[in-house]
C-alpha cells in the first residue's frame, strides 16, 4: 500500500475516532437560574372559612295565643323594642295552682337573669378598666424600652376584647330586661284567664331578619319560635383548621380574607382558637382532625357591607413575618440525607453555577411557603442558584443556563 494512502488512512481514522468523541462527550446540562433577593418573607395557612353572626336571636312566643301574620320579611331592618309579633288571646285554658306557680317561677328566673346580667356587666367594667391601666402602663414601659411591641400589642388587644365583653354584657341584660316583661305579661294574661288586648312580642336587640319560622296567621304554643334576628355588622369568620395548623396559630394573628366575592383583601385578627378539636370527613373520605378558629374583620364595614351570614370566603392566617429575609425560590433548596454522626451538618442545600459547572453549597432554610424559601445563611441576596435542578445535575456538572 502506497505511502499517501496509508497517511490518508490514518487522517480519516483519526478524524473519525474524533467525531465520535465529540459525539458521546458528555453535553452541558440546561438549567434554569433565578438570583437570590431581599424582601418580606410570609409563611401563611390558607384554608377556606365561612362567616358567622356573633349573636343570634331566636324570638319565641312568650305564651300560647293565635299569632297575626308576621310582615317582616328576611332582609328587613329592626330597631331594638319594635314589635315584631302579635299575640292574641286563644280560648282561656284552666290553669290549676301548678301553672300559676310555674309563671311565677319563670318570672322570678327572668328577674334573677336581669340581676346576673347586671353582676356581668359590673365584671365587664372593672376589666375594661384595668386592661386600659396596663395599655397605659404598657406604653409608658415601651418608651423607655423595658417592654417589646409584642407585648403591647398583646395588650391593646386584651383591651378591645374587654370592651366587646362589657358591649355583650350590656346587649344580655337587655335581652334579660325583655324576657322579664315578658314573663310579667304571661302571668298576667293567666290571671285574667285569657283576656285582654293583644300582645306585642317585640325585638330582643337591633338587627336584621335573618329567617321568619311562621309567617301566617297560626295558633302557636308557648315557646314557639317565630323569627330569629341577628346584626350582620358583626360579623366573625370560622376556619376549620387541621389540629397541625391550629398549633402554629395564636390569637392576634393577622389574616388576610380574600375571594370574598367583593374588591381587595380585608384586614382580620385571630381572636380565639377554640380548645376542643371535632373529626371532620373530608371529600376523598379521610377522617380529619379539626378546629375552629375564631377571627374578627378589623376593616372598615363600610368595606364588606356586602357580606351576610354563613358566606363562605378564604383566608391567610399569617403565623410567621420576617421583614427583610434573603429569599429564594422554592424549588431551588432540596433536603439532605441526615447523617447520623454528623448533627451539626446542614439539612438544606442549593445548586450554583460557578465557571459552568454546577456546585453543591449547604444552606440553613428557615420556612418555606408556596414561592419563597428563607434562607438564614449559605447563600446572599444577588447569588444565582438553579431552580427545580434536573436529576442529572450533580456536583461538578457542566452546566449551561436557558
Amino acid at each position: 500500500m502506497k505511502r499517501r494512502t496509508l497517511v490518508l488512512l490514518a487522517l480519516a481514522l483519526a478524524a473519525g475516532g474524533a467525531l465520535l468523541a465529540w459525539a458521546f462527550a458528555p453535553r452541558p446540562v440546561e438549567v434554569a437560574v433565578a438570583g437570590a433577593d431581599r424582601g418580606r418573607f410570609e409563611l401563611t395557612i390558607d384554608e377556606d372559612a365561612r362567616t358567622r353572626l356573633r349573636e343570634r336571636y331566636v324570638v319565641s312566643a312568650p305564651l300560647a295565643g293565635r299569632l297575626s301574620r308576621i310582615v317582616l320579611r328576611e332582609g328587613d331592618a329592626v330597631e331594638a323594642d319594635a314589635v315584631v309579633a302579635m299575640l292574641s288571646p286563644a280560648l282561656a285554658p284552666l290553669l290549676d295552682d301548678r301553672a300559676f306557680a310555674g309563671l311565677q317561677a319563670r318570672v322570678e328566673a327572668a328577674e334573677a337573669g336581669v340581676l346576673r346580667a347586671a353582676a356581668r356587666i359590673e365584671r365587664a367594667r372593672i376589666a375594661v378598666e384595668q386592661a386600659r391601666s396596663d395599655v397605659a402602663r404598657s406604653e409608658q414601659l415601651a418608651q423607655k424600652g423595658f417592654v417589646s411591641p409584642t407585648k403591647l400589642e398583646t395588650d391593646r388587644l386584651a383591651t378591645g376584647a374587654t370592651i366587646r365583653e362589657l358591649e355583650a354584657a350590656e346587649q344580655d341584660r337587655h335581652v334579660a330586661t325583655h324576657e322579664v316583661e315578658q314573663a310579667r305579661a304571661a302571668l298576667g294574661a293567666a290571671r285574667r284567664g285569657g283576656g285582654g288586648r293583644p300582645f306585642e312580642v317585640r325585638a330582643p336587640a337591633a338587627g336584621r331578619v335573618l329567617r321568619v319560622v311562621q309567617a301566617s296567621e297560626a295558633t302557636v304554643g308557648l315557646g314557639a319560635p317565630l323569627l330569629e334576628l341577628g346584626d350582620t355588622r358583626r360579623l366573625e369568620v370560622v376556619a376549620q383548621l387541621l389540629t397541625v395548623d391550629a398549633l402554629r396559630t395564636k390569637p392576634g394573628d393577622r389574616v388576610a380574607i380574600e375571594r370574598w366575592g367583593g374588591p381587595g383583601t380585608l384586614e382580620a385578627r385571630v381572636r380565639l382558637v377554640e380548645p376542643a378539636a371535632f373529626t371532620k370527613v373530608s371529600a376523598l373520605g379521610v377522617e380529619e382532625q379539626r378546629v375552629n378558629v375564631l377571627i374578627d374583620i378589623a376593616s372598615p364595614h363600610d368595606a364588606w357591607r356586602a357580606l351576610g351570614d354563613g358566606y363562605r370566603v378564604s383566608v391567610r392566617i399569617v403565623v410567621l413575618e420576617v421583614p427583610d429575609a434573603v429569599r429564594v425560590p422554592v424549588g431551588a433548596v432540596f433536603p439532605l440525607p441526615r447523617e447520623a454522626d454528623a448533627p451539626g451538618e446542614p439539612r438544606w442545600a442549593a445548586f450554583v453555577p460557578r465557571d459552568g459547572r454546577a456546585r453543591r453549597v449547604g444552606v440553613d432554610v428557615g420556612a418555606r411557603n408556596g414561592t419563597h424559601a428563607w434562607i438564614r445563611s449559605g447563600l446572599g441576596a444577588g447569588d444565582a442558584v438553579i431552580v427545580y435542578p434536573p436529576s442529572t445535575v450533580d456536583e461538578g456538572v457542566r452546566i449551561r443556563p436557558r
